[in-house]
């Protein structure tokens, strides 16, 4: 667990760097420069596992989304006034809310991979980049934002709770529609979501791989290739790690 420190126990990270003998002298000299918000499970599980693929240290704060019992709180809705994870701290500016923090899953995961080139986590070519933002932006729009958000949270689309059931049935039909599309694009054989290079958008993909096994779908029968990349990265190091931190091993 190489740059992991819980927030409520910063210490211990020393004593969890040992286990990298090449690079645990280095680490223990260096400050955190990042804070990581997160909800066990939620989109911020990506993050996790892009902080954790870059292995610096960092400090990691659980805020439950669940029923917003973490992320409404006074002293976060202060820090991030938009009530939601992720947000990272240690990213120059701001928008609102603490400076130097950052929110949104899609702006962390770019922000992490080009700030950190040494763990190529995004091509450096422009055409690459473009691709994994493809991917980032549909995602989190369509797969994140309209199905999961349909399903959800039915109150954000109408104000009739007489209406929630039939929103929520719309949101798995557009989850279904979006998880065959993203099975028609991997069917061509590729090794990754972006050909020739595990990037952020493999994280991504996995929090909704994920989702679906939570909501009954057949994903391993119903998506055979999502599911032959999905096990390519959940055998992953940093994924592992990221995983058992969220107590989602």
């Amino acid at each position: 667990m190489a740059g992991w420190r819980p927030g409520a126990e910063a210490r211990r990270d020393c004593a969890i760097e040992q286990k990298s003998p090449v690079t645990s002298s280095i680490r223990k000299r260096k400050i955190a420069m990042h804070r990581l918000y997160y909800s066990p499970g939620a989109c911020s599980l990506a993050v996790h596992i892009v902080l954790e693929e870059i292995g610096e240290p960092y400090e990691a704060e659980v805020r439950s989304a669940k029923n917003g019992e973490g992320t409404t709180t006074a002293d976060y809705l202060t820090l991030n006034p938009k009530g939601r994870v992720p947000a990272l701290t240690g990213v120059a500016g701001g928008t609102e809310g603490a400076p130097g923090l950052l929110t949104e899953a899609v702006a962390i995961l770019l922000f992490l991979a080009r700030s950190y080139p040494e763990a190529k986590l995004m091509p450096v070519d422009p055409t690459g980049e473009a691709r994994c933002l493809e991917w980032l932006s549909w995602i989190s729009i369509d797969l994140h934002g309209i199905g999961y958000g349909q399903l959800w949270r039915p109150h954000r689309f109408v104000p009739d709770p007489a209406l929630y059931e039939a929103v929520k049935a719309k949101g798995t039909e557009n989850i279904r529609s979006a998880c065959d599309h993203i099975e028609h694009i991997l069917s061509d054989g590729r090794d990754w979501a972006v050909p020739g290079q595990y990037t952020v958008v493999d994280s991504y993909l996995l929090v909704f791989w994920l989702w679906g096994r939570r909501i009954g779908l057949e994903s391993d029968a119903s998506w055979p290739n999502w599911a032959r990349l999905m096990n390519k990265v959940l055998d992953r190091r940093a994924v592992k790690q990221a995983l058992s931190q969220e107590g989602l091993a």
